[in-house]
């Protein structure tokens, strides 16, 4: 019996996460791992920037904080020190960010203002933008990164969605149903909502549940893919749901 598969239930979704084939390759001295995470890091960067704002620094020290923190991520080889059983990358980025911070920041204070540059680019001019329109100030930084976290993962997942629908030929639906989403079943419109698909209603009733369906089931697998083990999907699941009703 294939280890991905049960005799007593649906295949198993997620046999090998990104992250922990990043874990095992970095173990293995494997140079393909920097450019696996790399492509991790490129789609969580924020909240680790919303993180650092959080705790005083200024837009321009965060910037160039939050850089510095990704390059040494990356050439220093700091994945050594990642727990197997532990492994979310969650946890790993927000404990390796506080432990630079606090040991590293002011030995690489002569490289700010652009000395070291990031193998991750990201554009740090919108990152203040969108933490400035945060309405969650009364957050701690803590609690701050994992709302942000959250949102992250939900931003990865309507752009998965986009390109689905895009592939398919039908951008325009997806930017009439997304609305849809976040939306109380009760609270649709489904009658307006069909006239501009140009369907019937009942034919966009089946849209909106086939596409919100969808929806979680991205959404399951790209928190899926910041986790060493599947078997903790459901538990983060919780943790991000109550992240993002914090205020």
């Amino acid at each position: 019996m294939s280890s991905s598969t049960s005799s007593n239930g649906p295949p198993r979704n997620f046999p090998h996460t990104r992250w922990s084939v990043v874990l095992a390759a970095t173990r293995k001295g494997a140079p393909e791992s920097v450019a696996a995470l790399e492509s991790l890091c490129h789609g969580y960067w924020f909240p680790l920037y919303a993180y650092v704002r959080r705790c005083g620094q200024s837009h321009h020290d965060a910037q160039d904080l939050t850089q510095e923190f990704f390059r040494r991520l990356l050439e220093k080889r700091w994945l050594d020190s990642a727990d197997r059983e532990k492994g979310k990358l969650r946890t790993f980025l927000i404990v390796a960010l506080k432990h630079f911070m606090s040991h590293e920041w002011r030995r690489a204070s002569a490289q700010r203002r652009g000395g070291g540059q990031s193998p991750v680019p990201f554009d740090t001019e919108f990152a203040e933008s969108r933490y400035a329109a945060d309405p969650s100030a009364k957050l701690g930084a803590d609690d701050t990164f994992d709302k942000q976290w959250a949102l992250a993962l939900l931003d990865l997942t309507l752009n998965r969605l986009r390109v689905e629908f895009a592939a398919a030929g039908k951008p325009g639906d997806f930017e009439v149903l997304k609305g849809c989403l976040m939306a109380a079943s009760g609270a649709i419109d489904y009658p307006t909502v069909a006239t501009r698909l140009g369907l019937n209603e009942g034919a966009t009733r089946v849209a909106v549940h086939r596409l919100r369906k969808r929806f979680r089931q991205i959404y399951r697998e790209e928190i899926s893919q910041t986790l060493a083990n599947e078997d903790d999907v459901d538990e983060e699941l919780r943790h991000l749901a109550a992240a993002l009703v914090q205020k």
